[in-house]
């Protein structure tokens, strides 16, 4: 049994309540007792580690209380119903209306205690499936964004997985190009953090004397031209995630602030003294090697070592060239998409129909159209041009004048084709 599944108790007769408890406790079981419903109802949430063994009688909200609130709350949850003698006709109730079991007093602690494990046991395999289902839908969105069949980038994926859901701050290293930036968006689109906001500085892009202001923000009057406070991007990523790229960039006046912001999470703005507390994720990136420069003291080696927790690295494309295909594709379809034209898997599969695959060779070969498509085109096109006609603008002379010069031109692009000939 996973020792981090435990038994809530909802009893409100302490004698009851200690026995349970201690029958848990001598099975090596984790156990917490309370004893009114209210109490037991706080502890819980969607996903609790655990099963729920409420009395059917409490103050205030019984059983069946306790019951439909598990089950608004968590379908899947086991409620084990403890009952009196007058009670089995409501436990019987309660079992129609989803409880895993239900005990009826007096009973033997070895009872008890053999009812919670198989509970237990079912709550544990749920709990397995549900995070296996939660892995699988993180995977098929990872596959989505980073692409890639080879080994290297099969690595990744795995990495970021394990990581995202982490509070530990990450380092990505790779050559230009490579995707660091996606990588950072991932980790934090599959991370608790994930409603927080994802916010991206490059630290080659800006000035040194305006890269301090970006990341710390500033009160008014802090230097010349700062006429009101502005929050930087550090407090602008709290609960969320901050992505730094090009670190290997920032200035060692920075490095030292930044350092002292990862060990204490708080941050100064320049020109003042108040220390805020901020709760942000760092994902660091660099092309360049951190622990060469630190050695060349070109790069502050405690930061370094701070960063480096996790380090995630990304082969470039010339290291995984079994990856080009798909990466071709995706970029095709993505063309496809942008300027509204079909894309290569639609047009091969239109190819392969029996009746359409004909037409559209015949049409880009020989420009050619069957008379039936013809005759069907321009009746389609005068029936819909006449209805607009007579029924939509009739107030309009020019709008009418407008729409039959359409409709003619129309007819006459469809009729200037070639006529398909059908096979004697």
């Amino acid at each position: 049994m996973s020792q981090e599944l435990r038994v809530l108790i909802i009893e409100d007769d302490p004698d009851v309540r200690l026995g349970c408890e201690q029958a848990m406790m001598l099975a090596d079981l984790p156990v917490e007792g309370v004893g009114s419903a209210e109490e037991g109802l706080a502890r819980l949430k969607p996903g609790f580690p655990g099963i729920v063994v409420t009395d059917m009688r409490l103050p205030r909200a019984d059983g069946m209380e306790v019951l439909r609130r598990c089950q608004a709350m968590d379908a899947d949850l086991p409620v084990i119903i403890i009952t009196g003698h007058g009670d089995v006709t409501l436990a019987v109730e309660a079992m129609r209306s989803g409880a895993y079991d239900f005990i009826q007093k007096p009973f033997a602690p070895d009872l008890l205690v053999d009812v919670v494990r198989r509970a237990l046991d079912k709550r544990a395999l749920t709990l397995e499936v549900l995070d296996l289902r939660r892995r699988l839908a993180q995977r098929d969105g990872i596959e989505s964004k980073l692409i890639g069949r080879s080994p290297q980038m099969a690595r990744v994926r795995q990495l970021i997985g394990d990581v995202a859901a982490t509070r530990v701050d990450v380092l990505v290293r790779g050559e230009t190009g490579t995707g660091k930036e996606l990588v950072a968006q991932c980790l934090h689109e599959l991370s608790p953090r994930r409603d927080g906001p994802f916010v991206a500085l490059n630290c080659g892009g800006l000035p040194d004397n305006l890269l301090d202001s970006e990341l710390f923000g500033h009160e008014a009057g802090a230097f010349t031209g700062a006429q009101k406070r502005r929050i930087g991007k550090i407090e602008y990523a709290n609960k969320g995630t901050l992505f730094l790229d090009e670190l290997e960039s920032m200035p060692m006046g920075v490095q030292i602030k930044l350092l002292r912001v990862l060990q204490e999470r708080v941050v100064e703005r320049l020109g003042s003294n108040q220390q805020l507390p901020v709760d942000c994720r760092v994902v660091a990136a660099t092309k360049d090697d951190l622990r060469e420069r630190a050695e060349r003291q070109t790069f502050r080696a405690d930061l370094y070592y701070r960063l480096n927790v996790v380090t995630i690295d990304l082969p470039p494309l010339r290291e995984r060239r079994e990856d080009i295909p798909l990466l071709l594709e995706h970029f095709l379809l993505l063309a496809a998409a942008l300027y509204v034209r079909s894309s290569p898997r639609l047009y091969a599969w239109l190819l392969n129909q029996r009746h359409l695959g004909s037409y559209i060779r015949n049409f880009r070969e020989n420009r050619a159209i069957p008379l039936q498509a013809k005759i069907v085109s321009v009746s389609l096109i005068w029936l819909t041009m006449g209805y607009c006609i007579f029924r939509v603008v009739d107030a309009w002379w020019w709008a009418q004048l407008g729409l039959f010069l359409l409709a003619v031109g129309t007819s006459w692009h469809i009729l200037s084709f070639a006529t398909l000939k059908k096979k004697e």
